[in-house]
Formats: structure tokens, sequence, C-alpha cells
């Protein structure tokens, strides 16, 4: 067994600096969820969807978990600074998400809502919307008056926001599950502070899952793939990225999926993470090419829902191919100004606040 593996390189010494495919592996999966709410918005079955347990959508927003789990735990761990972690964050998070908002409520909701313009923004639901969006720790609003109330998904105005107040979550508990083991380490070994770290994150878990606003498979389904993610990046000299473990996964799967969704679902859990990890680093080449240009799967996740929904809105007779294609022209091309614009700079602001 281990001759099977042996020759095939760690992810440590491929995780190395920044050449890597997940600028890539992120915006597909960033479009895949923008081909999975197309079906939903035209009332259409998603193929495979019920066969398989999980749509495509769910399936990308699981990849984006387990990505940041390992980056933004490889992030914490390297640089060790509190203060750091959180302006990384929220500079990646917020200024992207704010100009999104600001869009969504003075331009798109004042221009096609059904109500006039002093009742739209005198409405309480209008600004409500923006501020409860802006910080999302309190909730997702998805409404605003008079905004897609034709619409099969009616009213929704941005339904991928649902999914942040989870990634906020994985990040508070990321930070306080490092904090205690840095504080364990100094007095106890390392096989122990690590125990008390986990033990701190069960904690934090189970109190979330009691007294906070999460659902509870979510947030389990969550923790899962974002802390699998961290741990990957811990174990990262000890796990082997070899083609032909790859080659069993997907023969397992095929046969998994033959004898059940259920099946199939277990060895998504555990199998998902590797096959990640696997081609965000062996393949290379002309496709690391890519990482030229930017990463701009966040403003594809923001945008694509209100544009899909605005599609619909104008034209309800889209076929699917049509919604998937125009939707996405746009939303990449509000994506590509968002990361150019915006995202980039935000993230050049954080050396400047450090020093």
């Amino acid at each position: 067994m281990l001759k099977f593996f042996s020759s095939s390189p760690t992810l440590g010494e491929l995780a190395v600096g920044k050449d890597n495919n997940f600028n890539l592996l992120r915006l597909l999966a960033a479009f895949a969820v923008l081909i999975s709410h197309s079906f939903a918005m035209l009332g259409q079955p998603e193929p495979f969807a019920a066969s398989v347990g999980k749509n495509l959508g769910a399936m990308a927003v699981d990849i984006f978990f387990v990505a940041s789990g390992f980056l933004v735990g490889a992030s914490l761990i390297r640089t060790q600074r509190v203060g750091d972690y959180l302006l990384a964050r929220a500079l990646r998070i917020f200024p992207a998400l704010w100009l999104m908002l600001l869009l969504t409520v003075l331009v798109l909701g004042a221009v096609i809502t059904t109500h006039d313009a002093n009742a739209y923004f005198s409405d309480w639901q209008t600004w409500r919307y923006l501020w409860k969006n802006f910080f999302l720790m309190l909730g997702v609003e998805f409404y605003l008056p008079g905004l897609f109330e034709t619409n099969l998904l009616r009213g929704v105005v941005n339904g991928s926001l649902w999914s942040m107040i989870y990634e906020l979550s994985m990040y508070v508990l990321l930070l306080l599950s490092w904090v205690i083991y840095a504080y364990a380490i100094r007095r106890l070994t390392a096989a122990i502070a690590l125990f008390i770290a986990m033990l701190g994150l069960g904690t934090s878990v189970w109190l979330l899952d009691q007294f906070y606003l999460l659902e509870h498979f979510q947030l389990l389904r969550f923790t899962w793939f974002f802390f699998i993610g961290t741990a990957y990046y811990l174990l990262r000299h000890q796990i082997r990225l070899s083609a032909k473990l790859i080659s069993v996964i997907v023969v397992c799967g095929v046969i998994a999926l033959a004898m059940s969704g259920h099946h199939f679902l277990m060895l998504y859990y555990l199998a998902l993470p590797y096959c990640l990890f696997y081609f965000a680093y062996v393949p290379s080449g002309k496709i690391r090419s890519y990482n030229r240009f930017g990463d701009y799967s966040y403003g594809v996740y923001l945008y694509a829902f209100p544009i899909q929904q605005t599609l619909v809105l104008i034209h309800p007779e889209w076929s699917v191919f049509g919604l998937i294609v125009s939707a996405a022209v746009l939303t990449f091309a509000c994506a590509v100004c968002s990361w150019h614009w915006l995202e980039q700079p935000a993230l050049a602001w954080r050396k400047r606040f450090l020093k």
C-alpha cells in the first residue's frame, strides 16, 4: 500500500506559494451555483440532483468551504496574529459585499420596484435589507419592497447570501480554536493543547447550534468541510496526492451512485476534500496561466442571483440554457469590475494598515 503512494508528491511539497489552481476552481464553483439557481428560478428539475441527493450548487458551496478552511487556516497559522487575521477577513468579505448591496438597493431596487420611489425609499424594509445584510451576523434579509414579486422564487433578491453567515461563523470558530491552542501550548504538550482546542471547537459549535440562528444540519455540514480543509493543511506533509487514488475514488463513486444516493453522499463527504486539493495543486502548465487574470469567484457569487432574478422578471420564458449564458456574461462582467476596481485594491490596503 505504501508503494502505491510513494512516488506521489505530498500536499506540503506542492502547497508552496500561490501558484495553484484555486482561483480557477473557485470560479467554476461560482458558475456552478449560477447554473443550479437557473434551474430553480425556471422551475426545472436539475439533472442528477434527485439521484445524487445533492444539487450542483450545494456541491459548489461545499468546495468553497473546504478551500476556505485550508487557505484561511494556513494564513492564520503562518502569521499567528489576530489583528492581521481579522483585517484580512474583513477586507476580503465586506467591501465587495457592501458595494453589491448599495447597487442592489439604490440602483436595481429603485429602478425595477413596483412601488413608486417615495414608497420604496420610505419603506422600513428597504433599509432593513441594507443594514442587516451589511453585517450578516444578525441574519440575512432576502426581500426588498416590490421586487421580483411575480418570479417563481418570489421576492428573493439575493438567495446566495444565506451561506455567508456560515462562512463568517467558521472564521470566528477557527480564530477561537487557534487562540485556545496558542494559550494551551505554552503550558502543556502539543497533543494535549490540540485536544483542548478541539474540545473548545466542539463546545463552540454546540453553543452556536443551541443559541444562534444557524440551521442545525447546515452548521454541521459547513463545520465539517471547513475544518477538514484546515486539517489537510495541518497534515499536508503526510498527505500524498496520487492520481491512482483519484482513479479509485472515481470508480468507487460510480459504484456508490449505482447503489444509492445515500452511499454516494457517504463517499462524497469523505473524498471531496482530497479531490479538490489534487486538482488544485497537481495539474500544472498552461492551466496556471489563469492566475494572471484575477480571483473573480466572489464577484460571481455576489452578483449572479440578482442578475438572474432580473432577467427572469424581464423575460419569464427563458430556456435554462439561455438564462445560464445570459446571466453568466453579465455576472462575469460585474465580477471582473468588482475584482479590479475594489477587491484587489482592498486587499492591498491590508499592507498599508499593518504598516
